[in-house]
């Protein structure tokens, strides 16, 4: 069959390299792709938040099966664009991609299925949020209501803080992300994402993984879009998903199905868990990055097969062949990330490095020019292993960073230190 994912970044060379490794991939089209996703694959350059120009391409090209890659597209409303003509789409309609469009929406989806997450206020006036954080106190949590690129996020421990992210917000820091803001009671404990597959009816969970959101060693720093995951996360302990199945993720879709907005496509939660307990911190409506490199590392083939399943309605009759090992990706970063950064550095050593089923450079933020990889992003290279314990793949994928030369760059040096 001829495959399209829409995308650019890390997430998307991962799917392209696990689509590419199943035998009913005939032809695989990337747009608009990135240099090591043109390794692999063909790329194409359209307005991919633009569902005529995607549907298209889509009849021009006789493709089969499109996967939606990152949250902009199914907010735009693609994936109802593409399913209107008739197209097998992997991805959520607009309606039902608000639960990652709009975190109030989220919350009211919380409160009517009774899933726990933290207690919330939602404000449209800066005065209103200032005095509702004087009056709740410090730590507290500051979120743009809308899509901010996993940046929209204030986790503030003081009150001056809290009070300067509303002055942030509603002064156009994340454009419209921020027209609208939650405020969130600050939960302690530890975070870890799950990734499930919903059919619009039936539920399959395809794994854990922990991100680090923090741009520094030891959870410091300014929040980013991820530094590092790693898979599966010990602290999703068999008893703890099951809590998170039963109290907050059927009731989510049940209760989607219930407004006339079935969720088809991959859930991705987030949780705080402490003491055996989740908390539902967010939802988003596609795969994590870099969460989605470490899953499809484990994956492999049978990720197409399941994406496929997603999107005809077959989820109750597949099942994910987990293999007993581990995977860890570290992000390489351009210098300044998540601040202002320069672009059109050259990356050197990518040649030399292992490309199998256990070692994979997924590009991010890369271009080729004059015959050479530059980085074009702010989050660039995700150095992803896969090995019989998490140690061995942190061991690999350091292993590889250490042959990359790229002075313009750094990671972080402890990815997996709350497991390990």
């Amino acid at each position: 069959m001829n495959i399209l994912i829409l995308g650019s970044g890390g997430r998307e060379h991962a799917l392209a390299w696990a689509v590419m490794q199943n035998p009913k991939c005939d032809k695989l089209i990337v747009a608009p792709g990135n240099a090591g996703i043109a390794a692999i694959a063909e790329c194409a350059t359209f307005d991919i938040n633009d569902g005529a120009t995607v549907v298209s391409f889509v009849e021009e090209n006789a493709i089969d099966f499109v996967i939606i890659g990152p949250e902009a597209p199914l907010a735009a409303g693609v994936a109802d664009d593409l399913r209107a003509a008739g197209v097998l789409t992997f991805g959520p309609s607009k309606a039902a991609a608000q639960l990652e469009a709009s975190k109030s929406f989220t919350k009211e989806i919380c409160d009517a299925s009774g899933a726990p997450t933290a207690g919330y206020a939602h404000f449209t006036d800066p005065e209103a949020a200032k005095a509702y954080i004087r009056e709740q106190g410090a730590p507290i949590v500051v979120k743009a209501d809308g899509l901010a690129a996993g940046k929209g996020v204030i986790v503030a421990m003081d009150l001056d803080t809290a009070l300067a992210a509303i002055d942030d917000m509603f002064g156009g820091e994340f454009g419209a992300a921020g027209a609208e803001v939650v405020i969130e009671e600050f939960m302690d404990g530890e975070e870890a994402s799950w990734f499930i597959l919903c059919d619009g009816e039936n539920v399959l969970p395809v794994g854990t993984a922990q991100d680090h959101k923090r741009v520094g060693d030891g959870d410091t720093g300014l929040n980013t879009g991820g530094m590092g995951a790693y898979s599966p996360a010990p602290v999703m302990t068999d008893s703890v998903v099951q809590k998170a199945m039963d109290e907050i993720v059927k009731p989510t879709v049940a209760e989607m199905a219930k407004r006339g907005m079935p969720y088809q496509g991959v859930l991705y939660a987030g949780f705080m868990i402490k003491d055996g307990q989740p908390r539902l911190v967010e939802y988003n409506c596609r795969f994590g990055d870099p969460e989605c490199q470490v899953l499809m590392m484990r994956l492999g083939a049978q990720a197409l097969d399941l994406m496929l399943a997603t999107a005809d309605g077959t989820l109750d009759q597949a099942q994910v062949n987990w293999a007993d090992d581990h995977a860890m990706t570290v992000v390489m970063a351009a210098n300044g990330y998540p601040g202002a950064y320069e672009k059109g550095s050259a990356i050197r050593g990518l040649d030399a490095l292992p490309e199998d089923s256990k070692n994979m450079v997924f590009h991010a933020g890369t271009a080729e020019k004059d015959g050479q990889i530059v980085a074009v992003g702010g989050r660039v290279l995700n150095v992803t292993a896969r090995g019989d314990s998490l140690q061995e793949a942190r061991d690999r994928a350091y292993a590889m960073i250490d042959q990359i030369d790229w002075p313009e760059g750094f990671n972080r040096s402890d990815i997996g230190w709350r497991a390990l």
